[in-house]
């Protein structure tokens, strides 16, 4: 076996996807050997996230370690980044890996001064889009992309889980000669179970946070269509800030007994309550759900955004403009209309994901990047 590394992931929000990639990435790094711990937020919390973290505690034996962190940029980040280099320090760290725009941050912050220590140690981070889906012309935008220059000269390795994201944060921050790497999110073998609907389940089915930028306000002006000229019926499972008005657009478009909203819940469970799952989304970088249909083989009607082409490259599977109404409304009465030829162009799509994204590839990938960066 090569070296047995000391790795901390270093992320703020333990939820979605960027908290799956963690999950599935260190479990596969503890059982190569390596020791491997966390450093998140201690103020992000729900039954879900708390029972992942224990059921995460037995592969991780560095440990986890939760100390507030701030959702957006503020004074209390420089003491945040302090805390995280003396978790480091302690432990002994050869790897710092962030995640986010806020875990790498603090990882990079620390590694700053870590580096003074003479410790042969490497800081890498992986972006999960975030902050890079604003505008270079808005206020967050500049902000966010002059805090991301400032930080790249601390980074010894950037890992991208899409081109689609590589080529964004070259073009507002330039990776400034640092090594990159492409190294997609991944699929677990459980992943693949088949999709097998509920004898009631709904035609059309979403599971994501429930914000702006996942495009539900898109979703429900579509179903309006379709419920204008033929029964349907949908499932909207998941959470968020923007919760409250898809609910109250749903009741003003005259939705209440078509779409159904229930709590977030694992993507395998939910996956029973519809046909087909809509991915609406305004932007994306690698999103977990449309790996996950794909490996269970559920009909997918996705938009054209961030990574989403790079996942169904060659398999036929249709994509839609961001935005559009309309035109989800007609992909939607498509699938109505021929739910068997969806069916097969999902299973083409498992077929060709079970290929190219297996988690076991992905932490080779990494590790290995990992040790051409530390020089070992």
């Amino acid at each position: 076996m090569a070296e047995r590394l000391r790795i901390i992931h270093c992320f703020r929000a333990p939820v979605g996807g960027l908290f799956r990639h963690v999950l599935d990435l260190s479990g596969e790094q503890a059982a190569r050997g390596h020791e491997v711990g966390y450093i998140l937020d201690s103020t992000v919390s729900d039954p879900l996230t708390e029972a992942r973290l224990a059921k995460a505690e037995g592969h991780l034996t560095l440990g986890i370690a939760r100390i507030p962190m701030g959702r957006l940029p503020g004074p209390r980040d420089l003491a945040t980044s302090r805390a995280v280099r003396d978790i480091a320090r302690r432990l002994h760290v050869d790897v710092l890996h962030g995640h986010g725009a806020k875990g790498g941050a603090y990882a990079r912050l620390a590694a700053r001064e870590l580096r003074l220590d003479g410790r042969n140690m490497a800081t890498f981070y992986t972006p999960h889009g975030g902050s890079l889906h604003y505008k270079l012309s808005s206020p967050q935008g500049i902000l966010y992309a002059a805090i991301e220059k400032f930080l790249v000269r601390y980074t010894d390795g950037l890992i991208f889980e899409s081109d689609f994201i590589r080529r964004v944060y070259n073009r507002k921050v330039g990776a400034r000669g640092v090594p990159e790497r492409v190294i997609p999110n991944a699929l677990q073998p459980g992943d693949f179970a088949p999709h097998q609907p509920n004898t009631d389940a709904a035609d059309f089915l979403f599971i994501g946070e429930l914000r702006q930028l996942k495009g539900v306000d898109v979703l429900l002006q579509a179903i309006a269509r379709l419920a204008a000229l033929r029964p349907v019926r949908a499932v909207i499972v998941g959470a968020g800030p923007d919760a409250t008005a898809f609910k109250a657009l749903a009741h003003q478009l005259g939705l209440d007994a078509v779409v159904d909203f229930r709590d977030a819940m694992p993507a395998r469970a939910a996956f029973a309550l519809g046909r087909s799952l809509v991915v609406p989304s305004r932007a994306e970088s690698m999103p977990y759900i449309v790996l996950e249909a794909a490996a269970a083989g559920i009909p997918l009607l996705a938009t054209n955004v961030g990574g989403i082409p790079e996942i169904v490259n060659g398999t036929g599977t249709p994509l839609m403009p961001p935005g559009d109404a309309e035109a989800l409304a007609r992909a939607m009465q498509g699938f109505l209309d021929d739910p068997e030829g969806a069916k097969a162009r999902a299973e083409r799509l498992k077929t060709a994901v079970a290929e190219r994204f297996t988690v076991a590839r992905a932490a080779d990938e990494v590790l290995a990047f990992y040790a051409e960066r530390l020089g070992r």
